[in-house]
């Protein structure tokens, strides 16, 4: 019989719960992924009391599918509903916030005392290519030798993963605490590492807070100078926690020139206004266009909006940056066009000297 999800729920249906029911039609199963012979998941207790209890029956789950001849290796975890910390968990990769359950909020600060300097990339509106420039400023931070990670808080659409050419599950050997990866200099951390890669992200805002809270307090990052969080576009739940908890150094705003951008890059900047955090400077992305071909330049979503936008703020302008054919060639294969030292690296390099000089980072 094939592994499947359905195989794998159907199992765990002859596990009676002492109060009724099993663990599928009380729909306490959360993270269900079957990958080849592997199977995880993780057992949501609907309260921190309750779970205590719970260890008996989540050691009988994982005996039970363990002993399926198609299961090489069965990981269950233990959580709860309202619960920060996991109730009992086997090491191993990393599941995502919870280990795998559905993430809470807590009410504590979550700047982690390691990193020196925490700055947030940021557009009102995606499609500006807010997660590139994200990427190859921090592979040229860490060229220019600071001590820099990078932390995917795109949590609907995670690209880095992609971006930096990492695909590796993140461990976890303490159940509780999360190993970062680590390429092209750069110490980092996705989401997208601990889904399945075609997977959704489909939670609620608290879901999202507490996962956002988890993938900086519960990583070990180790000491930074710096850590680039590359935010969703918009204002929203992940921008909130960030701002409100971790208390970033600044944020930087990136835009195209096209007016549609600017308003969306005003909102963004009234955000941080209002939750406290400096706006640090803006970049115009996607700036001009220079044909391979003939030479031929042609500013196709408008020119210098960004730094009039900039000027009229009071604000630093830190650079243009072009369409570029390579650029997203070289996102698409792993390796940031800033690892290199064409045009398009030297222009990176040189915000990221800007950033360094301004004491920024």
């Amino acid at each position: 019989m094939a592994l499947t999800r359905a195989r794998i729920e159907e199992e765990l249906r002859r596990l009676d719960l002492p109060d009724g029911g099993d663990l599928i039609s009380r729909d306490m199963v959360r993270a269900l992924t079957v990958e080849g012979g592997e199977v995880r998941f993780v057992i949501e207790a609907p309260t921190p009391e309750s779970a205590r209890k719970m260890g008996p029956l989540r050691d009988a789950a994982e005996r039970l599918i363990d002993s399926l001849p198609e299961v090489t290796k069965a990981t269950v975890a233990l959580t709860a509903h309202g619960s920060s910390q996991p109730a009992g968990s086997s090491s191993g990769p990393a599941q995502g916030p919870e280990a795998g359950g559905h993430p809470t909020t807590q009410d504590v600060p979550l700047r982690p005392a390691s990193v020196q300097s925490i700055l947030a990339v940021a557009s009102g509106k995606g499609g500006v290519g807010k997660s590139t420039v994200s990427a190859n400023l921090a592979v040229a931070l860490a060229r220019r030798g600071r001590r820099t990670g990078l932390l995917d808080a795109d949590l609907y659409g995670p690209s880095q993963p992609r971006m930096m050419g990492v695909s590796r599950r993140p461990l976890s050997p303490d159940g509780k605490n999360i190993e970062p990866l680590h390429a092209h200099g750069v110490t980092m951390m996705s989401i997208g590492l601990m889904l399945e890669p075609d997977k959704a992200v489909v939670w609620r805002g608290p879901m999202l807070m507490g996962a956002m809270q988890q993938m900086i307090g519960q990583v070990n990052w180790g000491e930074l100078d710096v850590l680039i969080v590359d935010l969703p576009p918009g204002t929203g739940d992940v921008q909130l926690t960030l701002c409100q908890k971790a208390a970033p150094t600044g944020a930087l705003v990136v835009s195209t020139p096209q007016d549609v951008a600017l308003l969306d890059a005003r909102r963004a900047m009234d955000m941080f206004t209002t939750l406290k955090t400096p706006v640090l400077g803006l970049i115009e992305n996607m700036s001009t266009y220079v044909c391979p071909g003939c030479g031929h330049e042609a500013h196709l979503f408008g020119h210098g909006g960004v730094r009039a936008e900039a000027e009229k703020s009071g604000l630093p302008f830190l650079g243009a940056l072009p369409i570029d054919l390579e650029t997203r060639l070289s996102g698409d294969s792993g390796t940031p066009i800033a690892t290199g030292d064409g045009p398009m690296a030297q222009s990176y390099a040189q915000i990221a000297d800007r950033l360094v000089e301004g004491g920024m980072a």
